[in-house]
This record gives C-alpha cells, structure tokens and sequence, in this order.
C-alpha cells in the first residue's frame, strides 16, 4: 500500500510540472531556501555530489534567474548561494499547483477520512522531519 501511494503522490506531483528545472535542480532550490547563504561545498555535501556537479546545476539555475551567486562576506573568492525572488516565486507558486492537485483528490473523501489522513501525515511530517534533519548539510555529520 505504501508503493502504491508514493506512485499516486508521484502522477499527481507530475501534474504539477516543476519544468524548467529537473528533480536535482528543484532538490537545490528547496535546499537554498532552507538555508540561505550557503558555499558551494556545503550545497554538494547536502546533496550527496561533488563540487564541480552541483556548481553546474547553479549555472543552469542561476541562467533562468532562480538563484544568485555573492561574494562571501569574509573572502571575496568564495561564493555564497542564495535563492532569488524568482527562485522562491517559482517554489511558491509551485507548491500552490501541488496543494491544488492533492485538494481535488482529498475532496472526494469523506470528511471523517480527511481527518484520518491529516493526523497521521503530521505525525509523518514529524518523523521526516526528524530524520532529514538528523544531519547537518552545514558540516555533514551526524547530530544525533
């Protein structure tokens, strides 16, 4: 059941189209927005990949206007990432096409269901949350 329902999230996100950016791209947007000013370095080791891939995922996101590159206020060599107004426009507006494709399949449900899903998709969000959150992209390390 649970395969199931990632798929149907999945076709229904699809519906909300995150074009032009990829998967990866929109995973660095949501990162930038979270933590706001952060190096190169950082970004790549929250994402799992190298300097040199993650900088080219910026060149493209940063050549649609959706994030901005400044000098570091300590080193003008090092660049710090920042999500721009268009950036956090797009996952703004983005995230209101998503809430609409999941509201026109929560409104088919009885009430007493809705209610059912919410509480126990707070207590996902929580543990998520939890588990995401254990590592810090800040330094990489496990804080719990």
């Amino acid at each position: 059941m649970t395969s199931e329902a990632a798929e149907l999230l999945e076709v229904l996100w699809g519906r909300a189209s995150t074009a032009p950016v990829s998967a990866s791209q929109l995973r660095v947007l949501f990162i930038l927005e979270h933590n706001e000013g952060i190096n190169l370095r950082t970004l790549a080791d929250a994402l799992g990949s190298t300097p040199p891939s993650t900088s080219r995922l910026c060149d493209r996101l940063q050549a649609v206007g959706f994030v901005e590159r400044r000098p570091g206020a300590t080193s003008r060599r090092e660049l710090r990432l920042y999500l721009s107004r268009r950036g956090s426009a797009f996952l703004s507006d983005l995230r209101s096409r998503r809430e609409q494709a999941l509201r026109s399949v929560l409104e088919q449900m009885p009430a007493t269901r809705r209610t059912q899903l919410l509480e126990g998709l707070v207590a996902f969000c929580a543990a998520a949350a939890q588990e995401i959150h254990e590592e810090d992209p800040a330094d990489g390390a496990r804080t719990a």
